[in-house]
């Protein structure tokens, strides 16, 4: 997968040779440290902090993580990643959304195995919230292993479909938000829960002939979206 340099990767160069940040660096881990600064330096701190060993990041609200995520893929790209709380609370008979439950386990799955394809680079960062590390959690959620789909891989397509419902996907007569997937002859469409768009999966025989990202609205191909892999994580913990 091409790695593209993240836009401020170079000023975060510039930050990280500083002598004050040089020192965090190297207290991080052996005392407590106590950084008084503007809010704008976060990012940079967090980065210096980062290339010397993995780093957790705690935020007090859900937005300070988002915001601080988005900042932080300007300085080291999709070394860092978002692990957002459950929306809903333990009491609720509601199931978290497929988004949440399948960002989650890709973070997880990111962390025990970087390895895996589909996973552009092994984290440096992970931000959560305070909400997020007081929610329990099941161990050994990063081993569950996601459906990869690529051109020239080969399944049995009952098997396939079987699999989609044991983790958890929506089976539709037309796919219309993640979590769901639709059968029309030998064509799969899919939307997993942490990709960008739904993609239509073909198959000739039992192997997979060509991959191509739609539009939810009138399920057209995107021919401006290119995909090489499908990873399809589960929408809720199991398997």
């Amino acid at each position: 997968m091409p790695s593209h340099r993240p836009p401020l990767a170079g000023l975060a160069e510039v930050a990280g040779a500083d002598a004050a940040l040089s020192q965090v660096r190297e207290l991080i881990g052996r005392s407590s440290v106590q950084l008084v600064a503007p809010s704008a330096i976060r990012p940079f701190v967090a980065a210096t902090v980062a290339a010397a060993r993995p780093l957790v990041v705690v935020t007090a609200t859900g937005r300070e993580a988002d915001d601080l995520t988005v900042e932080l893929s300007e300085i080291i790209g999709d070394r860092v990643a978002l692990f957002p709380s459950w929306e809903t609370l333990p009491h609720e008979r509601l199931s978290p959304s497929a988004d949440t439950v399948g960002r989650r386990l890709q973070v997880l799955r990111r962390l025990a195995h970087p390895e895996d394809p589909g996973h552009p680079e092994p984290l440096q960062v992970v931000v959560t919230t305070v909400r997020s590390l007081m929610q329990p959690m099941a161990p050994g959620l990063g081993e569950i292993e996601p459906i990869v789909l690529r051109v020239g891989a080969e399944f049995d397509f009952d098997e396939l479909t079987t699999r989609l419902v044991e983790f958890a996907y929506e089976r539709a007569d037309m796919v219309g938000k993640r979590g769901e997937f639709a059968v029309r002859g030998g064509i799969l469409d899919i939307f997993p829960p942490t990709a960008d768009h739904p993609v239509r999966v073909e198959f000739w025989g039992d192997e997979i002939s060509e991959l191509r990202a739609f539009s939810v609205a009138d399920q057209r191909s995107l021919t401006e979206v290119e995909v090489d892999l499908v990873v399809a994580q589960p929408c809720r913990n199991c398997c």
